[in-house]
């Protein structure tokens, strides 16, 4: 009997749990690390990581987020819409270089759009980003985050006036002219 013929494999395929951001806040140091992008269905951010402990892993690999709000539409929309993008990603993602990290902000257009057009976006922005890799010195990548500031900058000033003597600032429940 033969034995079943089985496509080249031209890259390597990467798991997408593998590739994912799972922690709120790996999201929140992407945000805080990037620039908001746009294309024509959705806008992204993209930074580079630096990983605390690379002797054990330099920089792991390239790690996707997907988010899609409620103002999108109802779940069952939001939920194809994940799918069509997340069947993209994977088309893609041996694309990225490892240490990325690249959160998608997919638009309600996503739903109608030919599923080729989505693709052929998602590779746009994969190779923009792995360009943003190689050349960090554009305005959109910015330095590599390590390690996530613990206060806001409301917070910090506050806290900066407070330590200087003078009054601290009023948070913003408070409303001007009373005290408590």
């Amino acid at each position: 009997m033969p034995a079943p013929v089985q496509p080249p494999i031209s890259q390597p395929r990467i798991e997408w749990r593998d590739a994912r951001l799972h922690r709120h806040a790996d999201y929140q140091r992407a945000y805080q690390a990037s620039r908001k992008q746009f294309s024509a269905s959705m806008s992204w951010f993209f930074s580079l990581r630096q990983e605390l402990s690379q002797e054990q892993n330099p920089l792991g690999p390239a790690r996707v987020g997907l988010t899609v709000g409620k103002v999108i539409g109802k779940a069952h929309e939001r939920n194809r819409i994940k799918r069509r993008m997340r069947a993209a990603i994977r088309n893609h993602l041996a694309s990225l270089p490892a240490g990325v990290d690249l959160i998608l902000h997919p638009k309600r257009v996503v739903l109608t759009i030919d599923f080729s057009q989505l693709n052929a976006e998602v590779h746009s922005i994969f190779s923009r980003a792995a360009e943003q890799a190689l050349n960090p010195a554009t305005p959109a990548a910015r330095k590599p985050y390590a390690v996530v500031p613990t206060q806001t900058p409301a917070v910090r000033q506050r806290s900066a006036s407070a330590s200087e003597g003078r009054a601290a600032l009023p948070s913003p429940s408070q409303k001007p002219g009373r005290t408590s």
